[in-house]
């Protein structure tokens, strides 16, 4: 096994945290048997990649073995966005028959945290995702994780994300907020339906909550007096997020809200 040391990760302020825990707390609930779960969006730059590595570290936090499986063999970000020194061999290598499963799994600095990187651009990746190759890998995992999370292409351009979905526990879509139609997310969610995946829910990121009222004065209330800051303080933490290297990503200056994957509890603290 590969051992790589991930020197970038985003420093998030408590809304996000809780929003990542409420949604490893929504999967822990989807039943015993939903330990590999893949994640795909509508189209690129919605988050997906930065939901899929932050979701990983919440799950690793709370004492589960996790692995990240970069499953975006096209156009993988995952190395080059958190600073991760060069591993040797990836996914590719695998599935290609040249490296051992092995070979290409790399143990992290994170504690319980453990991934799989894409590797080098292969010229079918839709087939060999959808290999027998694949699937194997995937069992062998499920007996050695709590949780194996697969990051993989989005689903409006390429059929990679639900060709992987189809042989997964289940699958999360990760919307954009404002950006992504309605009809646009119906269509990809069709496409998961005729593949027979089975859908989790969605998680509804980049959320201004100064801008949305609905999120924003939950979180900006709420949390807010409790932790003793105002409505100005809850401003200040959520201008504080930021990457350690300077650089941009999805998840930054924005909110991640899970959405679908939770019943609306503040509505109904509202209704009493």
């Amino acid at each position: 096994m590969q051992n790589v040391v991930i020197r970038s990760i985003e420093r998030l302020d408590f809304r996000t945290k809780e929003a990542y825990k409420t949604l490893r707390t929504n999967l822990s609930f989807a039943g015993k048997n939903v330990k590999v779960i893949s994640l795909t969006s509508c189209t690129p730059n919605e988050g997906k990649t930065s939901v899929s590595f932050q979701l990983c570290l919440s799950l690793a936090e709370s004492g589960k073995q996790t692995i990240l499986v970069d499953a975006d063999l096209r156009k993988s970000v995952l190395r080059g966005r958190y600073k991760a020194n060069r591993e040797k061999y990836g996914l590719s290598h695998y599935l290609s028959g040249q490296m051992e499963l092995d070979d290409v799994c790399c143990r992290t600095n994170v504690n319980n945290f453990d991934i799989i990187f894409a590797g080098p651009i292969p010229p079918n990746p839709s087939e060999l995702l959808g290999g027998d190759a694949f699937k194997n890998m995937l069992e062998v995992l499920r007996m050695k994780y709590d949780y194996v999370i697969v990051d993989t292409p989005p689903l409006g351009g390429v059929i990679d994300g639900a060709v992987v979905g189809a042989i997964c526990d289940g699958t999360v879509l990760v919307v954009e907020s404002g950006a992504i139609s309605y009809k646009f997310a119906q269509n990809v969610k069709e496409q998961l339906d005729k593949v027979g995946c089975r859908i989790l829910g969605c998680v509804l990121n980049k959320v201004n909550t100064k801008k949305n009222p609905y999120y924003g004065k939950y979180y900006g209330y709420y949390y807010g007096s409790y932790y003793g800051y105002g409505n100005s303080g809850a401003d200040e933490v959520q201008d504080e997020l930021m990457l350690d290297a300077g650089s941009q990503t999805d998840a930054t200056a924005s909110e991640t809200e899970t959405a679908a994957l939770q019943q609306s509890t503040e509505e109904k603290g509202d209704a009493k």
